[in-house]
């Protein structure tokens, strides 16, 4: 079995740290790692160590029996009951098909962990809370995030994630497809 963080209070306490920071700061990349089983990236990796615990079920895209020895969650059967959801794009589209919270409960709802193949200060324009002006993030499909946001308060939050680095794009924040 693959092993979790190598000092757990200290490597959690930095992983917990630097997801926050980009879901404050939308379109800032972080560094963020831990080991991680073949097939899914250190910054995924480390966002499910942290993130992850008996009570909130994940979907995967890719088996990991990692995921539930070192944190306990449940394996997550369909999309409806995922708290959390990890894998390529293409495994996770249309976006629709993940909770995305009540109008009383708009915290129910799926945050997406998206292995992306690049990931830096390049692509789409985002705007809106936690961006002084403006940011910018290749994103896999501009459009369909979009429309993700114009549900605010509902939508899926997202974690891009690629190799030791992720960035964050909640559902509050503003995005310009046209300006990719």
């Amino acid at each position: 079995m693959q092993p979790a963080f190598a000092d757990p209070p200290t490597d959690s306490a930095r992983a917990f740290r630097a997801i926050m920071q980009a879901m404050a700061r939308p379109g800032t990349v972080h560094e963020v790692a831990a080991p991680a089983p073949e097939g899914l990236s250190p910054a995924a990796a480390a966002t499910l160590l942290v993130l992850a615990d008996q009570t909130t079920p994940v979907w995967l895209a890719h088996g990991h029996d990692w995921l539930v020895f070192h944190t306990g969650a449940p394996v997550a059967a369909t999309r409806a009951e995922a708290a959390f959801a990890v894998g390529p794009w293409d495994a996770l589209a249309p976006l629709g098909d993940w909770p995305v919270g009540t109008p009383d409960y708009p915290d129910r709802s799926t945050t997406l962990i998206v292995e992306v193949p690049r990931l830096d200060g390049s692509g789409t324009r985002l705007t809106g809370p936690g961006i002084e002006t403006e940011s910018r993030l290749p994103l896999p499909d501009a459009r369909a995030l979009a429309a993700n946001a114009a549900l605010y308060p509902l939508g899926v939050d997202l974690i891009l994630s690629c190799g030791d680095r992720l960035a964050a794009l909640p559902r509050s924040t503003r995005i310009h497809p046209e300006d990719a």
